[in-house]
């Protein structure tokens, strides 16, 4: 599978979760929108951890560009970058589930435990949902109350957490603030945790992101209708040698992981 392949799997997949982003790509422009970046979730220590996804990504002509930590959520990440500029860069986060409360980190490592050790590192394995027995619906509310990105992912397994916009390659040219308008105008809830738009041009990244949408999703002992994913705003600045910035602002991407959090908790 090539490096395009994989996105529009990726994509495929996403919108099942995300019925939003379809209607949303369609008011700037369809498939002719470019995709900033593309983003995961995993666990660390684990079979489907940053170690074991990111060798797909090397295959497909991705390499490392930086590190990020997130103390306050427990996260730890990789930025990919590809020659092709045409193709998004790729987020990789994982959490450090030692660091959870004793009652959550059992849970997780419950989860954990039950992935195939030797589970093959494929590029469709980025899009291979939930790979343990559904938690109860308590148990996945117990672990969102600790981290709502763990709640997240152990109600949805892997998946491209969301797809981006890259707003400074739309046609015709629009500002953040303009793209975000439009979004909200068309009835789609906008992540106010940080500001509608968060980073600033010196920082050479402006961010912004819609809420989740919400589905049903299938716990041990009933459905409960939880966050999936959403859609991002990305719009990039050149450095001072004329090239444009690669890299995330991490202050900026911890608000923005908030984009999941349930109704009622974001600040």
């Amino acid at each position: 599978m090539d490096a395009r392949r994989f996105f529009d799997m990726l994509w495929q997949d996403y919108t099942r979760l995300a019925p939003q982003a379809e209607s949303i790509r369609a008011r700037f422009g369809g498939a002719a929108v470019i995709n900033d970046h593309v983003a995961f979730r995993t666990f660390a220590d684990s079979p489907i951890g940053i170690a074991q996804l990111e060798p797909v990504l090397f295959a497909l002509g991705y390499r490392r560009h930086a590190p990020y930590d997130f103390p306050d959520k427990h996260l730890h990440a990789w930025g990919y970058v590809h020659d092709d500029a045409d193709l998004p860069l790729v987020f990789l986060s994982e959490l450090q589930v030692q660091l959870l409360p004793m009652i959550s980190r059992s849970i997780v490592q419950r989860a954990i435990a039950a992935i195939p050790a030797d589970i093959e590192a494929t590029p469709r394995l980025f899009c291979a949902g939930r790979l343990w027995p559904a938690v109860s619906a308590a148990e996945y509310q117990q672990v969102a109350d600790d981290s709502e990105y763990a709640g997240w992912l152990l109600a949805h397994g892997l998946h491209a957490n969301h797809f981006t916009i890259a707003v400074h390659r739309l046609q015709p040219p629009q500002s953040l603030v303009d793209v975000v308008a439009q979004v909200e105008a068309a009835g789609h809830a906008i992540n106010t945790a940080g500001g509608r738009i968060k980073g600033t041009p010196a920082e050479l990244l402006e961010q912004a992101s819609t809420l989740a949408d919400r589905i049903p999703v299938a716990f041990a002992d009933g459905t409960l209708v939880v966050p999936s994913c959403y859609y991002e705003f990305a719009l990039r600045h050149q450095d001072a040698n004329g090239q444009l910035y690669q890299g995330f602002v991490a202050a900026s991407a911890s608000r923005i992981f908030e984009s999941t959090d349930r109704p009622g908790l974001l600040s």
